[in-house]
């Protein structure tokens, strides 16, 4: 038996959702929950085999919750129900970790599919994502995504541009007008959209793109 938390914001959807996983053989939904912080908080009591994510719920959200689960919990199967076609949804979520990726526009069919192929340890990813997913790994290819302009903003690559001089989010909040929590912020969305893990591997990445001097103004 396939043990599934299920969470998502929409009660009338985790109803029918809930309804609809139980009448499979195999498939029992063992917590049916509203929120990222209720799944992490009762994850160890249920012990699912597989965790279903709305990307949009409030608070914490799918992908950071996803990227906690997998922290703490790395044999739990994590899969990701989103209404967004957004290719870098899709990026940060593989970057979290997930195993599974559907649009909430699937059949129940390809979600029952997608729930046992994930607790065999298999991959899914929803048909309309999948060519996206690959047009990036050709762009890759031929290096067409590393340009900092077609990843950040401008207000994300000046403040990495001060990263990489060695300011600290103070200094960089004085010098573009805004908090230290701000800049904070800015920086989380940062090496999230890159990849990366910590601040030396942000200012690393500045380096190789050519984002270190240079002037910048404000927004």
């Amino acid at each position: 038996m396939i043990r599934v938390l299920l969470a998502d914001d929409h009660h009338l959807f985790r109803e029918g959702l809930t309804r609809l996983l139980n009448d499979e053989e195999n498939i029992e939904v063992v917590a049916s929950v509203r929120s990222g912080e209720e799944v992490l908080a009762m994850i160890h009591s249920v012990r699912p085999h597989v965790v279903l994510l709305d990307v949009n719920m409030p608070g914490m959200g799918g992908i950071g919750t996803a990227r906690r689960l997998k922290e703490r919990y790395p044999d739990v199967g994590i899969l990701l129900l989103t209404v967004s076609e957004d290719r870098e949804t899709l990026f940060k979520a593989v970057q979290a970790g997930v195993r599974g990726y559907l649009l909430k526009s699937s059949t129940s069919q390809e979600l029952v599919d997608a729930i046992q192929r994930i607790h065999r340890g298999e991959a899914v990813i929803s048909p309309a994502m999948s060519a996206k997913l690959l047009d990036e790994f050709v762009a890759l290819s031929q290096g067409k995504s590393q340009r900092p302009e077609d990843i950040l903003t401008k207000r994300e690559r000046d403040i990495l541009r001060y990263v990489a001089n060695g300011m600290s989010n103070k200094e960089i909040g004085v010098a573009l007008a805004i908090s230290p929590h701000t800049v904070k912020a800015h920086l989380r969305h940062i090496l999230d959209k890159l990849g990366l893990r910590s601040r030396a591997q942000a200012a690393a990445w500045a380096e190789r793109h050519g984002l270190t001097g240079g002037n910048t103004q404000k927004d």
